[in-house]
Order: structure tokens, then sequence, then C-alpha cells
């Protein structure tokens, strides 16, 4: 897999005109995207879902040049006037139009026919190759140089039909267009292979960090030990010398956050909510915040977690466990907040069980609703817990911080091989639709 720098130039280049661009290879020209492609709106405000029909595409299946079927809903055309219905071709490229992810793109293909757009806009390309204006929208001259820019005019990311239409795209001829969004075809997916194997490897390491956890937590690090039953059919047999005992026995306080409106602020207290809380340790890079008169007037102590406090996601994404570090911060109904009564557990030995795979387990399965899914505090309570002395608590968790600290790097190293990854295949897509690298002869080896 080469990366830009190994491609030759062209012979001979001229300035596009463009001051952000500079030159590009001296037959290629720069024009609108509206003079390649028709842009129109998808149908709007979307009908009922339904458990059978078409595919409605949305902006949550748009990704970085494919359309993922994650979050996928299904619609019956008879629902939508048939005015309002944009029918998607293959060759079609959807381009979200507001919300975080204004100017993403994907191209429709065969097998995602028949389907319909939803809200945001579908470009028809007409006087262009559809793959190589898909993988334009996806450089940095344009997505990045023009459309991000575009977009971020508004209050609110958005972009609409008309700015979009104006954006400069630099086309070469017709049989050239071709030939570099083939090459870029079979690039990029050899980058997209390597990029799942990494993503796979993550998810063996953080399955294999569950179950190291789980088995320390559960039967302890004497392999010698002798055991009892533990009384629980889904925790098996523990240590003879440990007890068992519910969560709520190990706790001076279970509760969850704040449910009134709150103001926000651009610094003071931190507002945590369950997208904020991540496994093992809490992301404040991206958390609100509120201002101090409102944290200290508008909410009550089982709001305002204090350090060493065990915070459990219990809404949205189930069942994610951090330890509070003491940062000034309140949380809100969609987390749940664990005191421990340090005088039989640990915080952090309480904090590591609820994040093994098999009190993982038993948390999720036990968690209620209909269709939306919730842990229930009441039930977490009553979570049985074998618990050693405190000294052998202390063990286990020295222990399992160093093993954590092994997986931990080697799921950096595969995060950070991702990163290098997805740079190169942008800076491919960005070399290769502008010119700055020849591509052709490189097509036309792989294609022998």
């Amino acid at each position: 897999m080469d990366s830009p720098s190994n491609f030759p130039r062209y012979s001979e280049y001229k300035d596009s005109g463009v001051e952000w661009l500079g030159e590009v290879p001296a037959h290629w020209a720069a024009t609108r995207l509206q003079r390649l492609a028709s842009i129109r709106y998808g149908i709007g405000e979307p009908p009922q879902y339904r458990t059978e029909g078409v595919p409605l595409i949305r902006a949550t299946n748009v990704h970085a040049g494919a359309i993922t079927a994650e979050g996928l809903v299904l619609v019956d055309p008879s629902d939508i006037p048939e005015k309002r219905i944009v029918w998607l071709a293959a060759g079609d490229i959807i381009v979200v139009r507001s919300g975080a992810y204004t100017g993403d793109s994907a191209i429709i293909r065969d097998h995602h026919c028949p389907s319909i757009a939803g809200f945001d806009m579908v470009v028809k390309p007409n006087a262009c190759v559809p793959q190589f204006l898909q993988y334009s929208l996806l450089s940095k001259y344009l997505k990045e140089d023009q459309i991000d820019l575009e977009k971020l005019r508004a209050a609110q990311p958005h972009l609409n039909a008309e700015e979009l239409g104006s954006c400069v795209v630099i086309v070469p001829t017709e049989k050239e267009q071709t030939t570099i969004a083939a090459f870029l075809d079979r690039e990029t997916a050899k980058i997209d292979a390597l990029v799942a194997e990494q993503e796979k490897l993550i998810a063996l390491l953080k399955e294999k960090r569950q179950a190291v956890i789980s088995h320390a937590v559960t039967k302890g690090l004497n392999p010698d030990a002798p055991m009892k039953p533990s009384g629980v059919e889904w925790l098996g047999d523990v240590p003879a010398h440990w007890e068992m005992r519910p969560v709520g026995a190990l706790s001076r306080r279970i509760s969850y956050g704040f449910t009134n409106p709150m103001p926000t602020a651009e610094s003071g207290p931190y507002m945590l909510t369950a997208n904020d809380v991540c496994d093992g340790y809490v992301n404040y890079a991206d958390a609100r915040h509120t201002t101090e008169e409102a944290f200290a007037s508008l909410l009550t102590e089982k709001s305002r977690p204090e350090i060493d406090n065990i915070l459990i996601t219990k809404d949205g994404t189930l069942g994610r466990v951090a330890l509070h570090d003491g940062s000034v911060a309140c949380i809100n109904q969609s987390v749940a907040s664990i005191a421990a009564d340090t005088e039989l557990v640990t915080p952090d030995f309480l904090c590591v069980c609820l994040r093994g795979g098999v009190y993982q387990d038993r948390m999720i399965y036990e968690a209620g609703g209909t269709t939306i899914k919730h842990i229930y505090i009441s039930r977490l309570a009553k979570m049985p817990i074998g618990l050693p002395p405190i000294d052998e608590q202390k063990a286990v968790c020295g222990w399992l911080s160093e093993q954590m600290n092994i997986f931990n790097a080697l799921v950096v190293e595969a995060e950070r091989a991702i990163t290098l990854l997805k740079e190169r295949r942008s800076a491919l897509i960005s070399a290769a639709v502008t010119g700055q690298i020849d591509v052709r002869g490189a097509a036309e080896a792989q294609a022998a």
C-alpha cells in the first residue's frame, strides 16, 4: 500500500485560479458542482417507521463515503406523497445537510436500491463520473476547504443546495475520472480492510480485558484457594473465605442525577450525562458546563458526586462504569452514582467488579423497559457481589491495574494505527482527485 509521495506527478501543471488550491494538471478544468450534477432535497419530515418496507437513508447511515446499515429504518412508500418521494439510484450521492455530520457524503450502490432519501440532499451526477465526484466530496479541498466553511456560516451546522452547488470541483477527462475512481476503489478497500482488522483486534482486547476482570473479582488471585458455592447461579463458585453482599449493603448511597432543566455555560462545573461516562474513565472533553450559581442552588447532593463515587450509565449505552476523580461536576438522570461504604469495600474494588464481564452481563440482563432499556437502581442495589477482605480487595485491584495498563497500551496502539490509516486514506484521495499525483500508470498495472 503506497503513500501519495510514492506516485509520480503529471508532466505539466497550471494555476487552478483558486487561491487555496494552487496548481492542477494542465489539462484539468475547474467548474462548479452544479454544472456536474443536479441537487435536490430528500423527503424532509419522515413518515412512520415500519417493520417492513423500503430503507430510508438518513444522516446516521452516511459515513465517509459509505452507507452503513446501523440505525437503518424502513418506511412504506404509500405513506409518503408521491411528489415528495426521492427514489435513489446507483451513482446518486447523499450529502448530509444539517447537524454534526453536515457535509459528509456517501454514494448509493446497486445493493442499496430500492431506497428513499430522507432529509438530506441528493446529488445526481450528469456530467461527470459519479465515483470520481464522490471521492472529490471526501477530499480536503472540497470537504474541508469549501463545504466545512459554508456549513459554519449558520449558528448551527447547515448546508443548502445553493451552497453545495457553488463549490469548485476540479475535473480531468471522463476516461481519467474513471481511472482515478477505480484506482481509489482498490486502494481504499485495502486500507479499509486493515482498519477493520485493527477494529476487530480492539474488540477482542476489550473482551479479553473484561474476562480478566471477571475472573479476578469472582475467583480471586490464588488458583489454589478453596471454593464454595456462591448461592447465585450466574456467579458460580467463589473463594470459601469471601462473603456475599448485595451492592446496596456495600453502599452509603445509590442514586441518580437531576431531572430538572439546568442552564449551560461556557465554563464552570461539568454536567455529566451517559455520553460522558466511558469504560473506566470520564471523558470531560465533550461535557457541557453549568453555572456556579445553578450548581449550588438547583441541585441536591445526589446530583453532585464526590471523589471516588462510582458512576454508571443507566440510560443510553448501559453499564459503562467509571470512578469519579473529584472534578467539580453534576450528573443527570442518565447516570447513577454509588457512594461505597469504605469500611466494607474499597471504591476501586466495587468499581472494577461492576466493570467485569459477569456483572456487566447481569446488569444488562436485569435492565427494564419495553423498547428502551434502563438500569434501575433498585435492581442494581440487590445485585450480589463476592466480597474478599479489604487487604485482598486492594491486592486484586493492584494486580488488575497492572493488567489493565497492558491491555490499554495495546488498545491505544491499535487506535493509533487506525488513525494513521485513515489519515493515509484521506491524503491519498485528496492527492488523486486534485492531480497532485498521477495514478494512471498504477491503475493500469493493477488492472493488468
